[in-house]
């Protein structure tokens, strides 16, 4: 509802001053996101907790696909802006937003108490193998306690911070580096990279690493999500240059960095537990800002340097520590004084 609100008020506005723009649609808008982001996560996990990955990765896909959708349809497909104007097109999807809210909201909602998918068994891993240890559910004022947390937090920003940054690069960079290859067409070519390439693997992503984390588990797929991701990111300033590797190493980076949106609620709920997972992860989603900052800005100083090989490079090594840290992190246990059941 805050997000159509937002909207709304923001097309009755005009739609083109900045401070109404960046209260209505930035705070807003930005808070309405973030209060139901989190909402098909938990309930999916709650309804399948077999499939915690591979509903959260569909969950997170839908994010990613819809402003995709929203993007076109007011731009080079839909001609909204063109044909009514932005004030319009404001007013147009805050009233979209807010029945598609309410019409989701219904289905929201939690299975019975003690409910379990046919053939479930929490104790055994989706593998099968040993019996699992149980998993102590905890609250963020707990978690916020515990060094898991923090490994998981930090994880999660040099991830996002790889991921950002190379969506900051990745016209301005391949356009530099086709250009002193003498591929023409440079600037065609980068665009499609970013447009194409890197948005399509970055939805795939989600899904595919979301489904992969059930059979493999969760902590083993992010130690080689953000292991190949490391690598990739510090050979992409060779790859860039010539136009069938940028496309793959754009593939390849999209790819993982979408596993991020799948893989860290889920390693939340495995870490954590699944009944508070709705906070618990609201903390930790916290790191995807931080990421936000420092991966662009660290990308954009050392561009405007023509040191674009560092910035890869640094992040590079971040995401390759963080599959270091993240490979260290146990369900917490014995320092827990008091569990909310």
């Amino acid at each position: 509802m805050t997000l159509g609100i937002g909207y709304i008020i923001a097309g009755l506005a005009g739609g083109t001053d900045f401070w109404s723009l960046f209260f209505l649609i930035g705070i807003v808008g930005g808070s309405g996101i973030g209060l139901a982001y989190v909402v098909p996560i938990t309930v999916g996990m709650r309804w399948f907790p077999d499939k915690k990955g591979l509903i959260t990765g569909l969950a997170v896909a839908g994010f990613g696909f819809g402003a995709t959708l929203w993007v076109k349809l007011a731009g080079a497909w839909g001609h909204m802006i063109v044909d009514m104007g932005i004030s319009k097109t404001f007013i147009i999807y805050g009233i979209i937003f807010i029945l598609g809210i309410i019409i989701g909201g219904f289905f929201m909602v939690f299975p019975p108490a003690g409910w379990r998918p046919s053939g479930y068994n929490p104790d055994v891993p989706a593998s099968g193998g040993a019996k699992k240890a149980a998993i102590i559910d905890i609250q963020s004022g707990q978690m916020l306690r515990t060094p898991q947390f923090y490994m998981i937090f930090f994880t999660f920003v040099f991830g996002a911070s790889a991921g950002l940054m190379s969506i900051g690069l990745m016209k301005l960079f391949p356009m530099v580096a086709l250009t002193a290859n003498g591929v023409p067409n440079a600037s065609e070519v980068a665009g499609t990279a970013m447009a194409f390439f890197f948005s399509i693997a970055n939805g795939i992503g989600r899904i595919a690493w979301g489904a992969m984390s059930d059979k493999l588990g969760r902590k083993k797929s992010i130690v080689i999500m953000m292991a190949t991701q490391g690598i990739i990111v510090i050979l992409f300033q060779w790859m860039a240059g010539t136009p069938a590797l940028l496309f793959l190493g754009a593939t390849l980076i999209g790819f993982n960095f979408g596993g991020n949106f799948a893989l860290f609620p889920t390693i939340t709920a495995d870490t954590f537990g699944v009944k508070f997972i709705g906070q618990n992860y609201g903390w930790v989603f916290l790191a995807y800002g931080v990421g936000g900052i420092f991966g662009p800005m660290l990308g954009g100083k050392l561009g405007d340097m023509g040191n674009f090989p560092m910035a890869f490079t640094i992040c590079g090594v971040l995401c390759l520590a963080a599959a270091f840290i993240i490979n260290m992190v146990k369900p917490p246990k014995d320092k827990i004084a008091t569990v909310s059941k």
